[in-house]
């Protein structure tokens, strides 16, 4: 269900503010470049240390049993971090590309759009902060209970 907008003034974009924005797509559009390249470095990461560790698996005794083991959870690991990685970079990287069209043209879609985008892109990241916060807290307690109880 939408709510009714109220518009208390009409927002102006001056000139000033507009090399902001052009300033800021292009650093967005760098980090978010950055991040793609990261990302791929990650996932290549990930693929190369679960074939490394298992064929150290293949080698035998218990170094090769942990390693057999551990080569899927860190593949799983290094190509899950790199998916959660990859969106905050697409959102920043359509962020830059819609606000450099939007300065360029004019355009109050592509300005909407590209707001759009920041928003996903800040909405994933808190997300994604607040998920990991929980596991902090969750690690924190269940640690805190282990040495309680361990005596």
């Amino acid at each position: 269900m939408e709510t009714p907008q109220t518009n208390l003034f009409e927002l102006q974009i001056d000139g000033l503010s507009t090399g902001f924005l052009a300033e800021t797509a292009k650093w967005a559009k760098f980090l978010s470049i950055v991040g793609f390249v990261v990302c791929a470095i990650m996932l290549l990461a990930g693929i190369f240390m679960g074939t490394v560790m298992g064929s150290l698996s293949s080698m035998g005794g218990a170094a090769g049993t942990f390693a057999g083991a551990g080569s899927v959870f860190i593949s799983i690991f290094y190509v899950a971090i790199a998916a959660l990685y990859f969106f905050p970079c697409l959102y920043l990287y359509r962020f830059s590309v819609a606000m450099k069209t939007a300065i360029q043209t004019n355009e109050p879609i592509q300005l909407q759009a590209s707001f759009r985008n920041l928003k996903s892109c800040f909405r994933f990241m808190g997300i994604l902060t607040i998920i990991i916060l929980s596991f902090y807290a969750l690690a924190i307690v269940g640690g805190g209970l282990f040495a309680a109880f361990s005596f």
